[in-house]
């Protein structure tokens, strides 16, 4: 569905620090710069930052979330503890399993540098009976 996600940021380099360390626990290469972005290549998609381009303040999206996959709850815990040791917050509950109406999932969430808020999220396979 989508092509790319794209966020505002003031900080390029701060940011870019925090990026490189949260998607490299998920396995995604370092940022690859483009001007005043970096991007950052998956076999499934693209993420990018950016200063804004028409040189206003970036601002994070109030009720707004940024969802990556986790291969293992393990995993998740690496990107939120990189995300608080890289000048993230953690927010919402502490990273954890979650029950809801589509089952069973594991989420952690932080707010990279300019307030963006990332949720990372493992669902684990169900059970053979359940397929």
């Amino acid at each position: 569905m989508f092509s790319h996600v794209m966020v505002g940021v003031n900080d390029l380099e701060v940011s870019r620090k925090f990026y490189d360390a949260v998607l490299g626990t998920l396995g995604v290469p370092p940022g690859v710069a483009n001007k005043n972005r970096y991007f950052y290549r998956s076999p499934t998609g693209t993420f990018a930052i950016s200063t804004p381009i028409n040189g206003e303040a970036a601002c994070h999206g109030n009720g707004s979330t940024i969802g990556f996959v986790a291969a293992s709850p393990e995993q998740a815990d690496a990107f939120h503890a990189a995300g608080v040791a890289h000048g993230g917050v953690s927010c919402e509950d502490p990273p954890g399993y979650r029950e809801g109406p589509t089952g069973r999932l594991y989420l952690a969430y932080v707010r990279d540098p300019d307030g963006n808020k990332l949720c990372v999220l493992h669902r684990p396979p169900k059970p053979a009976a359940a397929q």
